[in-house]
């Protein structure tokens, strides 16, 4: 079977289930100047979508001039994520195309190691993510919590906000309940995939 240049992906089960995925997308020839507030709200209407249809979380999401990070985690034995990025992409890149731009035809994976799953381990990733524009200089140093391209979004919790004094215990609180909630739990079968 010929892959036509496509990165090469783990086996299906590796993005299902709990898997904890960071997803670089990058925009079409590196292009700028479609990153606006406008497109920030249009993306978390998109992301929430996709969130709650595929039974995921993103623990942060960072939109730099010219590509995207997300990290996200299945919240249910039922959530895939190579599905909801199918999903996902398509709808970025109808919005995208309204504004004369488009993501590069395949996201940049990693699925996060076990080790890498602790609550240490994450909180340092999550940050790592967001220091992002500092690293690009559109931030000045310790100051990525003000970038307003960055957030989170837990279906239910529309509130929390990364970096703010409790964030992550709140954070961790609402994981834990998204992990012990049967809103996942039981897709109805009659929906649509």
């Amino acid at each position: 079977m010929q892959n036509h240049g496509y990165l090469r992906r783990l086996e299906r089960e590796n993005y299902q289930g709990d898997a904890w995925v960071h997803w670089s997308l990058t925009i079409e020839g590196r292009r700028v100047g479609w990153l606006t507030p406008l497109f920030l709200y249009r993306f978390r209407e998109i992301l929430c979508h996709t969130c709650f249809r595929y039974q995921l979380a993103c623990g942060i999401y960072c939109l730099m001039p010219d590509h995207m990070h997300l990290l996200w985690r299945g919240l249910a034995s039922t959530s895939d994520q190579l599905n909801g990025m199918k999903f996902f992409r398509v709808r970025v890149n109808e919005a995208l195309g309204k504004v004369g731009y488009k993501l590069q035809r395949q996201a940049y994976d990693r699925v996060l190691r076990e080790w890498e799953i602790e609550r240490n381990e994450l909180e340092t990733i999550v940050t790592y993510l967001a220091r992002n524009p500092e690293r690009a200089g559109l931030l000045e140093a310790d100051q990525f919590g003000r970038y307003p391209y960055t957030g989170c979004l837990l279906p239910g919790y529309p509130e929390l906000k990364l970096f703010q004094p409790d964030s992550w215990s709140r954070f961790w609180r609402a994981m834990n309940y998204l992990e012990r909630t049967e809103l996942f739990r039981h897709p109805d079968p009659r929906l649509p995939p």
